[in-house]
């Protein structure tokens, strides 16, 4: 039963998170490249072409800005 809980919240918070990328794309943007960054600094470079594939994927399916 706990996990049910679980997995609502989490529902919940991407239904949120998808609410939000789709009235601030490029905030989200922003966000992501920084962290992305940060990331990457902190991992020498270890993950940058993953880290770079996630992001591309992110920005495929932000909504265009108008």
């Amino acid at each position: 039963m706990a996990k049910i809980k679980k997995l609502v919240a989490l529902a919940g918070a991407a239904a949120a998170a998808r609410k939000y990328a789709a009235k601030h794309p490029d905030k989200v943007d922003r966000m992501a490249t920084k962290a992305g960054r940060i990331i990457d600094e902190r991992t020498k470079g270890k993950y940058h072409d993953k880290i770079d594939n996630t992001l591309a994927k992110l920005r495929s399916n932000l909504p265009k800005h108008p």
